[in-house]
């Protein structure tokens, strides 16, 4: 394991943390302007992808050339590939009933209080799950077999993320679909291959960290902080509270697994 410098991450870290927060600022004063908080979800995406880029840009012959390059590009293409996916989706959507529900008991001015318990919290997540980004701009020497895993992982986490994204809306497309549950391609194996692919990048992008101690040390939370977020915070709990009553979803939660890709219970 090479050494990391210490100093010169802990500097890179406050353009890092000023490039998230400009990025939720903006999208706060354009949701808004037009009325809506879900635009803040395609967000999420550019804020680690603007991260990413600002971290490559402040690390400018800190690190090792290659992992620098390597780790911006695999996350922007994370990261705006998801904008993409969630900017078409809510095309022509009013406001996403998550945020009708939270706002609807804000105590005093809605957007004030979305300002808080959303654009500020996401800019905090944004930089805290990036660790891996920034770390990795940082870490001397030639990369190893860590980057060759990372990279590969990332690219299983992507594939899932994307093509399972691409098989449910083509199933919502249906009209015959209407009112059932999609357990057709990936999501026969896997309630969720969104959300297991999400994880499977986060958990990659932090082995890419992995030739030195101090970074890989630093950027652990990352992708325990994700895992979290996705199977207990707001993503396969809330999800499926939201979808126990549809017909014919206890069968399909009883047959198939509700994290990693198994072979369909019978």
């Amino acid at each position: 394991m090479n050494g990391f410098p210490w100093r010169d991450f802990a500097t890179g870290l406050g353009p890092s943390a000023a490039a998230a927060l400009a990025v939720m600022l903006v999208t706060f004063a354009v949701a808004v302007y037009r009325g809506t908080h879900r635009i803040v979800d395609i967000a999420w995406g550019v804020g680690f992808t603007t991260v990413a880029v600002v971290g490559f840009l402040a690390s400018d012959g800190a690190g090792d050339q290659g992992r620098r390059l390597l780790i911006t590009v695999l996350t922007a293409v994370w990261g705006l590939r998801l904008a993409g996916h969630i900017a078409r989706r809510g095309r022509g959507q009013g406001e996403d009933p998550r945020y009708e529900r939270m706002l609807a008991k804000a105590p005093g001015h809605r957007n004030l209080y979305a300002l808080r318990m959303v654009y500020l919290l996401q800019s905090a997540l944004v930089w805290l799950v990036s660790l891996p980004v920034q770390a990795a701009q940082y870490v001397p020497g030639p990369m190893s077999a860590f980057a060759l895993a990372g990279t590969a992982l990332w690219a299983v986490g992507l594939f899932f993320e994307t093509v399972g994204d691409a098989q449910l809306a083509r199933f919502k497309s249906d009209p015959a679909a209407k009112g059932r549950i999609m357990d057709r391609g990936l999501w026969r194996y896997t309630r969720h291959p969104n959300y297991f692919g999400d994880c499977c990048v986060w958990w990659g992008l932090f082995l890419i960290t992995c030739d030195a101690l101090g970074a890989a040390a630093v950027s652990v939370v990352s992708p325990l902080v994700m895992t979290f977020l996705l199977t207990r915070g707001s993503g396969q709990r809330l999800l499926e509270q939201h979808m126990a009553e549809r017909p014919g979803f206890a069968e399909y939660a009883a047959r198939t697994s509700g994290f990693f890709p198994l072979p369909p219970r019978k």
